[in-house]
């Protein structure tokens, strides 16, 4: 245990240089503080080239350059003064902040710690001017002329030279880089309009050209993200979302690829990073974590981004407003569906009510008029064949053998290339759990059950949120043995069960009745089916289950009923659970974020087969 004792001196003042060290510590952590910083002023100025060079992980050397306003020689001795700035001057200013660096002491903190020389031209300058060291310290504080274009270089050499306690917390030079070159990153992300160069040691790491906000996040993110990601765009009065999120297929085991901002800044905000992950909930398995680059854009009046020294967390006037725009913006973007994806949906559509058709006779229509005349999907049995010269898979679906496999024609082939059926027309059937399916861009091979699932889960939902859950009185009850939690909960919570479709009454101390179940879920085994919903509800505390837990609970009773393996499916069956795919939300995966479906294309089935090598 170290004793300390305090010397007694009187109150006195701070030197200047004193207290710019101390604000240091807020502002220049690490390295990648000071290219955050420079970054920023760098943008301010309107720079739409920006050259960062560093050495030894930015501790050695940080040069960043950038081809900005530039800055008058009368003007560089305030822009290393304390607490000068040319981008406020009222509190009303402070309280509207529209721009990224506004602080004031973030040169003067960075000039306390390291070896600065800050060269700037404008463009109305002969040459460049620099400045070296901070305003108010001991050294001479001299503008001489230089060389340069029109902007302004910052260039910061030996970092915390004359800090030495703190430089020894400093990580490796690898590890200081990689903070640096992610700072850097999340920068690019924001402005896909300015041109980025890095370098590292003398060798250039990356290089960004001026492009799009697509092309920028596919380059900084990988191929597999702008691969498997979709567009959001959703305006709300003062409040615009755009950028793009991950396919839940695409998650990730970590959050490092979770970009999102605020007028332009990179925030780590708590209450939007909710938002975001509640909107995934509902798709995501796991501790997975989605891939995302996110922009907010709304009035700065209605956002205060000065609540934290790094400025990476803002808070707003109406949080509560902003976290359900968030939520329901990223959760109307995941609800696409794969037909969607293709283009052949304008908007996703909820599936019509009722039991899945195909698991009713083959022979039967499968979809109501409305839906048919929407969607021009093939109805019966009769048209499935006129689409694939099927009549004696017709016939065999009535006596329950196996469908020969399809031959396409001119209609099937004609309907394809209109993409109006995106997943396509099954071929067969495989191991009794997968779907061969031949689309317009190849192979689309489909996880019958899952797919099955997530159809009947998301009906579930509509029919609970619209208070429209249809249920189905069974002729004979049936009764089961319960113990005395089992009676107790259908005692305790008849209310709840009712509202999903639930008809369970107590017969005696150790008996209870199913009189109706949720016709969705009709086909399924009622006893077992009860006994897990009784569970749940017990588990998860009475009506609260329906608030808090109700995604696993309609989640346990989708699984119960969705088709399982080995159940052999006819042409037109399997059809028909591709279109009610192509017509439900989320339909790209299961209720725990797994695919339904994948696609081979052409090009990869190629590829197995070494055609054209």
């Amino acid at each position: 245990m170290y004793a300390t004792t305090q010397p007694f001196r009187p109150i006195q003042p701070l030197s200047d240089q004193l207290i710019s060290q101390i604000a240091a510590g807020e502002v220049v952590e690490r390295p990648s503080a000071v290219v955050k910083e420079l970054l920023e002023n760098a943008l301010d100025a309107g720079a739409t080239q920006i050259n960062i060079r560093l050495e030894q992980g930015g501790v050695k050397r940080i040069a960043i350059t950038d081809n900005g306003r530039g800055i008058a020689p009368e003007q560089l001795p305030l822009a290393l003064a304390r607490h000068a700035t040319s981008k406020i001057n009222s509190l009303n200013e402070l309280e509207n902040v529209g721009t990224l660096g506004f602080r004031g002491e973030a040169l003067a903190s960075i000039a306390s710690v390291s070896q600065l020389t800050l060269t700037s031209r404008t463009a109305d300058a002969q040459h460049a001017w620099e400045i070296s060291g901070v305003q108010g310290s001991d050294q001479k504080n001299t503008v001489a002329p230089s060389s340069g274009s029109t902007g302004t270089t910052v260039d910061v050499q030996d970092l915390y030279f004359n800090t030495p306690a703190r430089r020894k917390f400093l990580k490796t030079e690898q590890t200081e880089f990689g903070h640096c070159a992610e700072v850097v990153r999340r920068i690019a992300l924001s402005r896909p309009d300015v041109a980025f160069s890095l370098t590292h040691n003398g060798k250039t790491v990356d290089h960004w050209s001026v492009n799009d906000i697509a092309k920028r996040s596919a380059h900084i993110l990988g191929s597999e993200f702008s691969g498997a990601r979709l567009p959001l765009e959703e305006t709300a009065g003062p409040l615009h979302l755009h950028g793009y999120i991950g396919l839940p297929t695409a998650s990730k085991a970590r959050g490092d690829a979770q970009y999102f901002y605020v007028n332009g800044r990179f925030v780590r905000d708590k209450l939007l990073m909710h938002a975001v992950r509640s909107a995934y909930q509902d798709v995501l398995h796991g501790d997975r974590y989605p891939s995302y680059v996110i922009s907010l854009d709304l009035d700065p009046a209605l956002v205060d981004v000065n609540v934290h020294p790094s400025k990476i967390e803002v808070r707003f006037r109406d949080s509560r407003a902003v976290h359900q725009f968030v939520f329901h913006a990223v959760s109307r973007a995941l609800a696409q569906t794969s037909a969607t994806a293709f283009g052949a949906v304008p908007s996703p559509t909820p599936a019509p009510s009722g039991a899945l058709p195909w698991l009713r006779d083959a022979q039967q229509t499968t979809f109501a008029p409305q839906f048919q005349q929407q969607y021009g999907v093939a109805q019966t049995t009769a048209n499935y064949g006129a689409l694939f010269n099927t009549d004696a898979a017709a016939s065999d679906s009535s006596n329950g053998s196996a469908p020969s496999l399809p031959v396409f024609n001119g209609a099937a082939a004609q309907a394809m290339s209109d993409e109006e059926f995106p997943l396509g027309f099954a071929l067969a059937q495989l191991h009794g759990i997968f779907i061969l399916a031949q689309n317009t861009k190849g192979l689309a091979l489909v996880d019958m059950h899952a797919a099955h699932e997530r159809i009947l889960y998301e009906q579930l939902k509509n029919a609970l949120d619209d208070n429209a859950m249809q249920v189905q009185p069974l002729l004979i009850p049936i009764t089961f043995y319960a113990d005395d939690v089992e009676v107790g909960t259908a005692e305790d919570s008849k209310e709840t069960l009712e509202s999903l479709g639930f008809d369970i009454a107590v017969m005696s101390p150790t008996t209870l009745a199913i009189r109706a179940v949720p016709t969705l879920l009709r086909n399924a085994d009622a006893q077992s089916l009860a006994r897990d919903v009784l569970r749940d509800v017990r588990e998860y505390g009475g009506s609260r289950v329906l608030v808090e837990r109700r995604n696993e609970l309609l989640g346990t009773l989708a699984c119960h009923t969705a088709v399982r393996a080995n159940r052999m499916l006819t042409v037109p069956e399997m059809n028909a659970l591709l279109r009610q795919m192509e017509a439900t939300e989320r339909a790209d995966q299961c209720n725990h974020g797994r695919p339904t479906w994948v696609q081979l294309g052409l090009s990869d089935l190629d590829k197995l087969f070494e055609r054209g090598r």
